[in-house]
């Protein structure tokens, strides 16, 4: 089915292994920081129903295209993308394809591990009872207080990159897949724990219908990309992690069947986040349309005010900096691959380099929040400009490449071989999907990012 590859990095233990793992990396701040608030700022249900038909339509088709490359080329995603194109007798510009969503995925870390250093530090405050009794003002003096002093941030910026690092370090089975065969089971007995207090705390009721009952003339062509933007940065897509992993997953595996999986996974955790969400803002007098201050400034509210609030906040951010967690290994583990099979480094120091690189590369993005406040580029900071081109421009980019190699350049015979499907109607349906309608509908995505829809 590979044609003899095998991976030196290793293989995942079992099918489960990789789909705790690719969901691990899929499950992130996109399902429990921003798609709440993204809900709220979009109407409702009726952005609900377009993200899950953008999750089907878009998502699970680069899904199950990107798992596929991976694992037919068992290399990272730069020397896969190499080995194919050269396979199938096409340009071997095609590596830059792996090169940009390397890239992509070194970038989000560099601002996505400073969130993470929030998730941290918010379960030590939140423990320790911080938040009792503050009304909103003054959680957002909190949060205001945390990201202006560049040295405390520095502190849980630099503490989250050194939990990443460690777990990479390790490599595919003794740190990937253990970390997230206790991380990921945990994240979801949490999420439990939370919409079990929430039903009974909440207005339970008033959150489902604002989750589930659409009104769609609060819809808007806005609300409609949003959505689709939403659906790709949430299942990890076009940035090297998902290839990488799929690198590792073994060929008895069947790839629709764990990718229909870890995109369920990954839909059901977006989901229960706002079950668990919206009931206590609803409870607490806050309106939904918060924008991304919702978890840092307004739940601490509503945290320091219910009954053992303090208990509730602090396993929310538990929750929180496990799904930070084990999507930013995901995003070190693709340079780190690279690292090992192109330089000869053994997994510890090149987990080190990457981590230390990616480290040095989030203190502008960092210091942009603060010291640094003053300057911006094209209107923006560099921490909001780095997370834009790399969410609404380098992924949607790289899905679109994976979809036209994958459904263009890649040989029939070859997909057909790698996804196990055969050559019936459920291939045919993932062939027209990749081949038209997804590219098309990330065009729109690209277009209107771009200002030119």
């Amino acid at each position: 089915m590979t044609q003899g590859r095998r991976s030196i990095h290793g293989q995942w233990s079992s099918r489960w292994a990789f789909v705790m793992a690719a969901a691990g990396s899929a499950i992130g701040l996109g399902n429990i920081w921003r798609f709440p608030y993204l809900t709220g700022e979009n109407g409702g249900a009726a952005f609900v129903l377009v993200y899950l038909a953008a999750v089907a339509v878009v998502g699970l088709p680069v899904m199950m295209a990107e798992v596929m490359l991976g694992r037919r080329g068992r290399q990272s995603p730069i020397n896969t993308m190499r080995a194919l194109a050269a396979e199938e007798g096409h340009s071997p510009l095609w590596q830059y394809l792996g090169w940009m969503g390397m890239l992509a995925g070194f970038l989000i870390l560099s601002f996505y591990a400073i969130v993470g250093g929030w998730t941290v530090a918010y379960v030590v405050r939140t423990a320790g009872g911080v938040f009792n009794g503050m009304a909103p003002k003054a959680t957002g003096d909190v949060f205001d207080g945390l990201v202006g002093d560049p040295e405390r941030l520095l502190a849980w910026f630099t503490v989250f990159m050194l939990m990443t690092t460690a777990v990479v370090s390790r490599g595919v089975r003794g740190g990937l897949e253990q970390a997230n065969k206790v991380m990921m089971p945990a994240l979801f007995l949490i999420l439990v724990v939370l919409v079990g207090y929430a039903m009974g705390n909440g207005k339970f009721t008033d959150a489902l219908a604002y989750l589930f009952t659409p009104d769609f003339s609060r819809l808007t062509a806005a609300s409609v990309l949003a959505a689709m933007g939403q659906a790709f940065f949430s299942l990890s897509l076009g940035m090297g992690a998902i290839m990488a992993y799929g690198s590792y997953l073994s060929e008895h595996a069947s790839i629709p069947r764990t990718t229909l999986q870890v995109a369920g996974m990954d839909t059901l955790v977006a989901l229960l986040a706002g079950v668990a969400i919206f009931p206590l803002v609803f409870a607490y007098g806050f309106e939904p349309q918060q924008g991304p201050g919702l978890v840092f400034k307004v739940l601490p509210a509503a945290f320091g005010q219910m009954p053992g609030g303090r208990l509730v906040g602090t396993l929310f951010f538990v929750l929180l900096t496990f799904a930070a967690w084990t999507s930013s290994i995901s995003l070190l583990e693709p340079i780190v691959a690279w690292l090992v099979e192109n330089r000869g480094h053994s997994r510890i120091r090149a987990a080190a380099l990457a981590g230390t690189l990616a480290w040095a590369l989030g203190l502008g993005p960092l210091l942009s929040l603060n010291a640094w406040s003053g300057y911006t580029l094209f209107g923006k900071n560099l921490f909001d400009l780095v997370e834009y081109v790399t969410a609404n421009v380098m992924l949607p980019l790289g899905g679109l490449l994976i979809a036209i190699f994958a459904g263009w350049w890649l040989s029939r015979t070859a997909s057909v071989e790698e996804l196990g499907l055969g050559d019936g109607l459920a291939y045919r349906t993932w062939r027209v999907l990749i081949r038209y309608v997804t590219p098309v509908a990330v065009l729109i995505v690209l277009l209107n990012v771009t200002g030119l829809l």
